[in-house]
């Protein structure tokens, strides 16, 4: 298929066009290369959900699925899941976990695996995210792995970042201060139901309230996923960021960062880590300089 063929097929929403780009940008495939560079990007808002494991990401996200199938709006999701330690590919626990909407006609799911990345994204998601842009949906919804205080990269991706926090996690404000909490745009208090919920509550609030600036506080928003109640004030918060000051300012960041992200990508391809150890290994002695030895790397990458 020529790249004027699958950009159309994209941008129809064609579901096999969609997944075999998505397969070609994972695999690096020189043709896909060239396709991103050719399509054509609608703002498409991006929301990212994160957070640590358990706290219901997928619950919430399938809630969400339900509610906007309702207003049908498409909606594409990015679950990136850890990497099997066999295939490298994804192990589709949170495919599995959203099955109720895999074969809505609105709803477009794919899984990433984090083939080894640190910060609960995967690899390729900026590109796959930009090529989702221009296949006709509503939203966008990206959920990190899971994987704590690292997974900050959703920063650099999401127009929206959603914070999923349960009372579990503690009532001392202390504990919520740090990593992911500055990153947020909206905070979600899910499972609230549960002991020690008003406790939290009352200190995200207060969080929100300290750290707030002249043209955004971020929006506490209590939800029971499990009985998707809840769906309908997140969705409205997430809505009211997408219209604010603070929504435009943040998007020329997001694009800084981007840009970073795929020249550091780019750079570092081609820097295979079983020829640098030959390497290391040959020219190793007690007088063994790493740095004049990476020097040759750097300045052959300007």
């Amino acid at each position: 298929m020529t790249n004027e063929a699958s950009i159309a097929a994209i941008s129809n929403g064609n579901v096999r066009a969609i997944s075999r780009a998505i397969s070609g940008i994972e695999d690096e495939h020189p043709a896909y290369s060239e396709l991103l560079k050719s399509l054509q990007f609608k703002n498409t808002p991006v929301i990212g959900f994160t957070g640590p494991p358990g706290a219901g990401k997928s619950t919430l996200i399938s809630a969400l699925l339900s509610h906007l199938n309702t207003l049908n709006k498409r909606v594409a999701v990015v679950a990136v899941d850890p990497s099997s330690p066999f295939s490298k590919g994804a192990l589709l626990g949170d495919r599995l976990r959203m099955n109720e909407h895999y074969l809505l006609p609105n709803v477009f799911i794919r899984s990433m695996a984090t083939r080894g990345s640190l910060g609960g994204l995967a690899p390729k998601v900026f590109e796959v995210c930009d090529l989702l842009k221009c296949a006709n949906f509503d939203y966008i919804f990206i959920e990190t792995v899971g994987v704590g205080q690292s997974e900050v990269e959703i920063a650099a991706l999401a127009d929206t970042t959603v914070l999923v926090l349960v009372p579990e996690a503690g009532d001392d404000i202390q504990t919520i201060k740090s990593g992911i909490m500055e990153i947020a745009d909206v905070y979600v208090l899910n499972k609230s139901d549960r002991s020690g919920a008003d406790i939290f509550y009352r200190n995200l609030v207060q969080l929100a309230h300290q750290t707030a600036n002249k043209d955004w506080e971020n929006p506490v928003v209590q939800t029971i996923a499990n009985d998707k109640k809840g769906v309908e004030k997140l969705l409205d918060a997430i809505v009211a960021h997408q219209h604010s000051e603070h929504h435009h300012e943040k998007k020329i960041e997001l694009l800084v960062k981007k840009a970073i992200n795929l020249i550091t990508q780019s750079r570092i391809k081609d820097l295979v880590p079983e020829e640098i150890k030959k390497n290391i290994q040959t020219e190793f002695s007690e007088n063994f300089n790493l740095y004049r030895f990476v020097k040759r790397f750097i300045q052959s990458a300007k």
